[in-house]
């Protein structure tokens, strides 16, 4: 079964690989990730996020869901020394850095209780697997189109953070000006809502991003910085040789902060 839609402004695709599960299993997904679109979207005025933000909702007052979100924010604010902060000067309250990840590993367990043993869920370039092996092909984070790098997951996540999509939006908390040190950081970790938020925190924090990243518990790590360096860590699942003929290297140097360096650059992922 496949399914594809737009929801929070990104394409969402759905594969499960398992003949028992129906239709009717998507669509409660995609009514998930819709429902929480209307509810935390800080685009939308009567959401909750935005009443809250407005001081119309009270903290107390909030869904046991937007509690639990907006506590992944503040753990995150805490461990980066305030560089990842989804309150900034003039944005109002945003937790989209958290939502995404997490809402889509909700999504997965609900897969998950439904039955699924394999299946892949695409969000807008950030994926959870189930079942696999799968490969996760990431694109080269200047050359569109490109693959250059496959990843390989079994029940687990990828999240990659970026700036040639959208530009330079993701903001340095403590400084308010653009995070300009990395290229992509991209993060494999048990659950989307940790690979997702950890992506993003890391290239908040800039080049001093990746050894934090990397330092996270269950966390590996393929970054590349603006002097087209590529940095890994040693438990980064890369594909056998063989499973990467058709990538692109970027520029390779001699050592690194993380101990590796690899011929590989890191994007935005999707299943091959």
């Amino acid at each position: 079964m496949r399914r594809v839609e737009h929801v929070m402004g990104f394409p969402v695709s759905l594969r499960v690989d398992d003949a028992h599960i129906g239709e009717e299993t998507a669509d409660a997904v995609f009514a998930w990730l819709r429902a929480v679109d209307a509810r935390f979207s800080p685009f939308r005025s009567g959401s909750e996020v935005c009443r809250l933000g407005r001081g119309e909702l009270a903290y107390r007052d909030v869904s046991a869901d937007l509690r639990e979100v907006l506590d992944v924010c503040e753990e995150y604010r805490i461990a980066t020394g305030g560089a990842f902060d989804v309150r900034l000067p003039g944005r109002g309250l945003d937790p989209c850095a958290v939502v995404k990840g997490w809402s889509v590993q909700r999504a997965a367990g609900l897969l998950r209780a439904a039955g699924a043993r394999r299946f892949v869920l695409n969000a807008g370039g950030d994926v959870v697997t189930a079942g696999g092996p799968w490969r996760v092909g990431v694109r080269h984070p200047e050359q569109a189109g490109q693959v250059c790098a496959v990843a390989v997951l079994t029940d687990g996540a990828i999240a990659t953070s970026a700036r040639y999509e959208r530009g330079d939006h993701i903001l340095d908390g403590r400084t308010g000006r653009p995070a300009t040190g990395l290229l992509s950081v991209t993060v494999v970790a048990s659950s989307l809502t940790v690979a997702d938020t950890t992506a993003t925190a890391a290239f908040a924090m800039d080049v001093a991003g990746v050894g934090w990243a990397a330092s996270r518990e269950g966390c590996e790590v393929f970054a590349v910085d603006a002097e087209r360096r590529v940095l890994r860590t040693a438990g980064f699942p890369v594909a056998p040789p063989q499973l990467t003929a058709n990538a692109r290297p970027a520029r390779s140097s001699p050592g690194g902060p993380l101990g590796q360096l690899a011929p590989e650059a890191s994007s935005r992922n999707s299943p091959l």
